[in-house]
This record gives structure tokens, sequence and C-alpha cells, in this order.
């Protein structure tokens, strides 16, 4: 068996590394980077709506203005992730601290869902009693930058996430997205309370309060998944496909994977001919290793079990139930 933890590697005559910096310092740099920069813009766009908020009396625009202190908000816990993804693994935590981006991604789930809870509360309530709504221009005006610096931080945070393979960066770049949208929704209330509909502006905003349920529901499913060692088949297949091109290998019987944060590790067992000396089947490890690593860059950790031909897999180390001992009949293996 052989493992890789830290990606240096010399390969043959074109010798090279692939841990001179820790791939997980260098986008966990890049993820807050993009944090920092996208908490700016949302929140110079939330406080120039409460601005506007506060002379107009527009409920669409107050619920999507506090969407986007929400979306701001957002920042911290993923920040505080990142900052701890920086950090070396220690005795008790092996793997590193990467699980907690995903704790993140849950807390940006309950901090949406708090939102469009406050958002649909302000908006039944405005529509039990109306208030009539004044300096529309301005409305519109706001939801107009609503939407521009929404869809600036969103496709800012959703490029950044996709290229650390963060599912929280990029679940909050689509909330950002979606927010975007919704700010153009509360135009649409101003343009209905100016033809003469003053319902119009609550029932904008209830509108963006089942948009922001829908968000719960997206980024919920994505970071549940990686919660629970999900992970996107194409990722296993591309994983078997590049083992499967190193000649030695006879077969790769099975490979597993999970995300840590947005760093992904990998376990396979490959089959070789059962004639090889150790040496030579660990040569072959080296070998998968240094592929995989080097055409994956989000992989941070690969284990490889060597097995002769026709014993190859987890089916064939498992121990059945036995009894020695004088003890009751167990296994050594699940």
């Amino acid at each position: 068996m052989i493992t890789a933890h830290d990606h240096s590697s010399d390969h043959g005559s074109h010798g090279h590394s692939h841990g001179v910096v820790d791939p997980s310092i260098t986008t966990t740099e890049r993820g807050i980077w993009a944090l920092k920069w996208s908490f700016v813009g949302l929140m110079i766009t939330a406080l120039l709506q409460v601005v506007v908020v506060t002379f107009t009396g527009s409920v669409a625009l107050l619920a999507d203005t506090i969407h986007n202190f929400a979306d701001a908000a957002t920042a911290v816990p993923l920040a505080i992730a990142f900052w701890f993804a920086r950090k070396p693994p220690s005795l008790r935590f092996g793997f590193g601290y990467g699980r907690v981006e995903d704790l993140a991604g849950v807390t940006i789930v309950f901090v949406i869902l708090g939102s469009a809870i406050v958002a649909g509360y302000q908006s039944v309530g405005r529509l039990m009693h109306p208030v009539e709504i004044s300096h529309l221009w301005a409305v519109a005006a706001a939801s107009i930058v609503g939407f521009i610096g929404n869809e600036t931080v969103a496709i800012f945070r959703i490029r950044i996430g996709r290229e650390i393979n963060s599912a929280a960066l990029i679940a909050d770049g689509q909330h950002a997205r979606a927010d975007g949208w919704t700010s153009l929704a509360v135009l649409a209330g101003a343009v209905g309370v100016w033809l003469g509909y003053p319902l119009a502006d609550p029932i904008i905003g209830l509108l963006i309060t089942i948009a922001i349920f829908g968000i719960v529901i997206q980024s919920g499913k994505a970071i549940f998944t990686r919660m629970l060692d999900g992970v996107d088949p194409a990722v296993i297949g591309e994983i078997r496909r590049i083992a499967e091109h190193v000649p030695e290998i006879r077969e790769v019987t099975e490979v597993r994977a999970r995300w840590l944060g947005h760093r992904l590790h990998a376990e396979l067992n490959i089959a070789v001919d059962p004639q090889m000396t150790v040496e030579q089947a660990h040569a072959v490890a080296t070998e998968v290793r240094h592929r995989l690593l080097h055409q994956l860059n989000y992989l941070s950790l690969v284990v490889i079990h060597v097995d002769p031909v026709g014993r190859s897999g987890e089916a064939h180390h498992r121990i059945d139930a036995h009894e020695h001992d004088g003890l009751h009949v167990h296994s050594h293996a699940g």
C-alpha cells in the first residue's frame, strides 16, 4: 500500500514536485481573497439599499436588502473555515481541518433560511397592512444597483469556487446570483405600484421569499451531499481512467473518494502480476499516484492498495465470521 499526502514526487527524467507549496494553502488563500472583496461589494450594495428603504417604505426592497446583508455575512464562517484549512494536520485531526468548510456551508444554508423567514414575515405583514410607497424612481435605481452588485459577486465567487473546488463558495456564489434576479424583481414591484397596483410591492416581496427558499434547497443539497461523503460519479470515473492507463496495472477493482472541504481524498485497489516483487509493485503504485496528483489538481491524499490479480478488492480482504480461543463468533472486518 502506498499513500500520498504532500504531493511531493520526483518522476523519472522529468523530475518535479507537486508539493513545493501545499495546494491546500494556495487554494485557501484564493478563497479568502475572494471572500474579502465579495464581502466589501455586497456590504456596499446593502448599505445603499438601506438608505433607499428608509425614505421609500418598499417592503420588496427591504426583503432584498435583508437578504443582501445575510449574503455578506456568510463570508464570515467561510473565512473562518478557510483559515482552519491552512492549519497542518495534527495527531488528533490526522486528515486536517477541511470539514470545517462543510460546517461553514451548513451555517450559510441556515443564514439564508433565516433571511427568507424574515423577508417573508415582513412581506405578509405589509400585504395585510399596505403602506404607501414614495420615490419609486429611487426604489427602481436601488433594485438595479442590487442586481449589479450581486451578479458581480456571483461571477467572482463561482469562478474562484470552481478553481479551488469549494462547494461552499460555489453555493454562496449561486446564492448571490439568485439575489441579483430578486433585486430586479423589486423593479417589477415598483413598476406595478407606479401603474396603480400598490399590492404589487408586498407580492414581489413574497416572490423573493419563495426564491430564497429555493436557494436554501439547492445549496443545502450540495452541502449535505459532501457532508455525507457524496462524490460526483464522473470524478470516480476519472480516477479509474487515469489509473487504468498505467501499463502494468491489470485491473482497477475499487475506487472510493470523499471531499474534505475543497480537497479530495481517494483510495483505490489495483491488481498487478502476482510474480512482481514488492519493489516493482511499489513502483507501479508510485506511478499511479504520480499521474493522479499530476492530472487532478484538487486531489490531496491518495491511498493505493496493491493486490495480485484474482485477489484484488475489499471482498478478498475480509475475514469471515469465525470462533477461536473460546470467544463468541465474530469477524475482523465488515
